[in-house]
Parts: structure tokens; C-alpha cells; sequence
């Protein structure tokens, strides 16, 4: 469930993009000086003092733009941890135990032709497909097919 809060913006992010902003107007002006002179000795200034400070303006920003994201991403996992946490389990025992019900509950078996594993009827990935075919007691007894780990069906076949 998503809350109806404002997102707010980092200013490390505020502070990226207007590194990012300042470093390439920096490189502007810089490359701008250095193309109105001829000689080496006049474009040394433009370049010490605009072309070198925005180009490290420009990759302080990419990282700070970089560290923000993560650290948003990092609250975002942050606030899901804490909603799974405070999450109380709808169907408790009086221990406080979660009380788990069993995903599938048939006792017809199904098989995918080319699959690995065997499934109840009503486990989530098989239910609905029309290539599902009945369990074939052969293939389970050689150890082609294994269990499904998600509706965990018996040994037994019919």
C-alpha cells in the first residue's frame, strides 16, 4: 500500500545538479577564453581557472547525484522493512506464531512436458496451463521429476 505523501528531494540531489549546472557553465566560459586566443600562454588561465574546476564540478555532481539515489533507495527499503515489520500476521496462534496455510492442497498431480518438477493441481504454476498432463509414475520413480518446492506435493503417485 503505497502512503499519499509528498516525495521529498534530497538537496544532496539539489546539490548534484547544481554542481553538475556550475561545472559546465564553467567549461563553457573556459572553452569560450581559450578559443578568442592564439597562443598557449593566454589559454593557460582559462584553463586553470574555468575548464579544470567545472570538469571536477561536473564529476563531483555525477557522484553526489549517484550517492543521493542510493541513499533514497536505501529509505525506501528502510520504510518496507519497517511496514513488514509492524505487519501483524492475520492468522495467529495464541504463541504468536504465524499460522501458515498450505499454498495447494489437491491430490491430483501434474507434470509440465519438458519440466523438472511435479505439482498439485491447484499449485500457482501449473493451474490454468492447458500443456499440464498427469504425472507420469515413471519419470518420478528414475528421478527425472523432483517436487515442486512451492506446493511441496506427496511422494506418492496415484
Amino acid at each position: 500500500m503505497r502512503t499519499s505523501r509528498l516525495r521529498t528531494v534530497h538537496p544532496v540531489l539539489w546539490a548534484g545538479w547544481a554542481a553538475l549546472a556550475a561545472g559546465a557553465v564553467l567549461c563553457v566560459v573556459g572553452w569560450y577564453g581559450v578559443s578568442g586566443e592564439r597562443f598557449a600562454e593566454r589559454q593557460l588561465p582559462y584553463l586553470a581557472s574555468c575548464t579544470v574546476p567545472g570538469a571536477a564540478l561536473i564529476v563531483s555532481g555525477a557522484v553526489l547525484l549517484a550517492h543521493g539515489r542510493s541513499s533514497i533507495a536505501a529509505a525506501r527499503v528502510e520504510e518496507l522493512y519497517g511496514l513488514l515489520v509492524a505487519a501483524e500476521p492475520a492468522d495467529a496462534d495464541e504463541a504468536g506464531q504465524a499460522v501458515l496455510a498450505p499454498l495447494a492442497v489437491s491430490g491430483e498431480l501434474l507434470m509440465v512436458p519438458g519440466g523438472t518438477l511435479w505439482h498439485r493441481a491447484d499449485c500457482p504454476l501449473v493451474s490454468g496451463k492447458a500443456e499440464a498432463v498427469p504425472v507420469d509414475s515413471k519419470l518420478v520413480a528414475s528421478g527425472e521429476l523432483g517436487p515442486c518446492p512451492i506446493c511441496e506435493p506427496a511422494e506418492e503417485t496415484d
